[in-house]
Order: C-alpha cells, then sequence, then structure tokens
C-alpha cells in the first residue's frame, strides 16, 4: 500500500481555487485562496486522493478541438485581440473558448475550454446517459426532451462544475452545483418565441440574466443583476469541414471585468447552457 501523502496544502478537491490543509491522513476543515499560477499545457495527474472516474470517461475529458492558432483566429474576431488580465483559470480568464468536440455520430456532448491563448483550461463532458438516450440521440433529437447532465472540469480532470436540465417539452431551467454537489443556484429560461432570454437565480433572487441580441441565439449580452454588461457570448464559425460533417457549435465568452461567485460560476456555465437548451434542440 502507497504511503499517503505528507501534511501540505493541496488544491481543494471541490474547488480548484482554493487549496485545503490535508494533514497527512486526511482532508481538515481549513482551506484559503490557492496561488495563482498558469494554467498547465497538458493535464496533470490526479492527486491520489481526488475522486477517480471510468478510464475512457477520462480520456474524453482531456481531448482537445482546436489548435492554439485556431482559437487565438477566433478570438481576434471576436474580441479584435488580445485581452489584458487573466489568473489561468476557468473562473479567472477574461476570455474563454469553448469548443464542441466534432464527431461524425454524437452520442454525447464534448466541450473543450481554452484561454484566448489557446491553453487549455478544462473540459465539459455530458454524464450519466442511459443506452435509451444514447441511442435516441444517433436516430433523432428526441434526447433533447430527456435529462441532460453536464460536468465542466477543470484542467486536472476534476469537477468544478456541475449543471443537470431536467427533461422538459418547454422552458427548461439549468441547476448549477459545485463540484461537490452544494447548490449555487438556476439558469431559467424565460421564453420560447422572439429572442431567447436566460435568468440567473440564487436563492430565488435574480443575481444576472442571458439576452439573445438576434433570433438566431448567436451572440449574446450578459448582465449583471443591476442590468450592466458585465460580458458577451457569441457563436463562431467552426470551419468548413466542421460545419460538413458534423454540428459541432464553437463559443467565445468575453468578461468585461472579474468576477465573483456565485455570479463566476453562473456566467461559466451560461454558454454551455445556450448550447444545451437552444442550439442542441435546433440540431
Amino acid at each position: 500500500m502507497n504511503n499517503p501523502p505528507p501534511p501540505a496544502w493541496y488544491p481543494d478537491q471541490a474547488d480548484p481555487r482554493y487549496v485545503r490543509w490535508w494533514d497527512g491522513q486526511q482532508w481538515t476543515p481549513h482551506v484559503q485562496p490557492a496561488p495563482q499560477q498558469a494554467a498547465p499545457q497538458q493535464p496533470m495527474p490526479q492527486h491520489p486522493h481526488a475522486p477517480r472516474g471510468d478510464a475512457h470517461e477520462a480520456e474524453l475529458a482531456v481531448g482537445g478541438t482546436g489548435s492554439p492558432d485556431q482559437i487565438q483566429q477566433q478570438v481576434q474576431r471576436e474580441t479584435g485581440g488580445p485581452v489584458a488580465g487573466g489568473g489561468g483559470t476557468l473562473f479567472t480568464e477574461p476570455v474563454l473558448v469553448i469548443n464542441q468536440k466534432a464527431k461524425l455520430i454524437e452520442m454525447a456532448n464534448e466541450y473543450a475550454v481554452y484561454d484566448q491563448h489557446g491553453r487549455q483550461l478544462g473540459s465539459v463532458v455530458q454524464v450519466g446517459q442511459s443506452g435509451l438516450q444514447k441511442a435516441l440521440r444517433v436516430l433523432s433529437k428526441l434526447d433533447a426532451l430527456m435529462t441532460t447532465k453536464l460536468e465542466i472540469r477543470d484542467a486536472y480532470g476534476r469537477p468544478v462544475l456541475r449543471m443537470t436540465r431536467p427533461g422538459t417539452m418547454w422552458k427548461s431551467k439549468v441547476h448549477i452545483e459545485r463540484g461537490d454537489g452544494m447548490p449555487i443556484g438556476e439558469i431559467r429560461q424565460e421564453n420560447v418565441l422572439g429572442k431567447a432570454r436566460f435568468a440567473f437565480e440564487v436563492g430565488g433572487q435574480p443575481v444576472g440574466a442571458l439576452l439573445a441580441q438576434n433570433l438566431r441565439a448567436w451572440d449574446f449580452v450578459v448582465n449583471d443583476a443591476q442590468e450592466q454588461q458585465i460580458g458577451t457570448i457569441s457563436k463562431t464559425f467552426a470551419g468548413v469541414a466542421k460545419a460538413m460533417f458534423s454540428t459541432a457549435d464553437n463559443y467565445v465568452l468575453q468578461l468585461h471585468r472579474p468576477l465573483t461567485d456565485p455570479l463566476a460560476s453562473m456566467v461559466v456555465a451560461s454558454a454551455l447552457t445556450i448550447d444545451t437548451v437552444i442550439n442542441q434542440q435546433q440540431g
């Protein structure tokens, strides 16, 4: 049996923005903000005491969907060039590029998340699908009416956010949780016809909104609770080959100022809400 790691501060398994004290035998309640550092170019091995998932699932989680040059071209088109700032994590970068993995036959949603320079910060994987859901995904779009669960994972493969959209034929509601299962809030679809609108709610109180700028729902404005614009989300062109042979969607999220939780987590999850609620149903 391997010896346990020595006492030290280690990345918090529930939220990598913090480090938690390991006393040599068990995790303690003591946490503090993690020192800011650049995200690793490649996913690092999990801590010996981190939760482990299916090996195939982990392999899918770290798959990329674009070269650094392609990522930078997407950013250039949407932002006009590099944006200053950034702390090297999903929750501290001013620009996130979310690219769906292109597949000829798609049975589950998978995305890679990059910073504006093309460094992979994390991934998104659809989890908990039944065999029926996978079959419906191949043969039709009826799986869009069933419950959808996504995990947003950091560069180490650890879940930092979980999203659940219960099955519905009407307005969708997406429940957002931390990686450890603690509820954060909900992203609620407010309309079906016209320009799409979503409300960010925490404890039943509004903390922000996501407002489509066109009927095709390709460009969105992100507002805070005071209806001040804090960011934008834009769907970008995936390239001729992708467009011809897959339904993969790509997005650029740009923030105008640093955000704190719970709004930061809601905004990071919001680009996936657009794709899960609207564009996946449209096919």
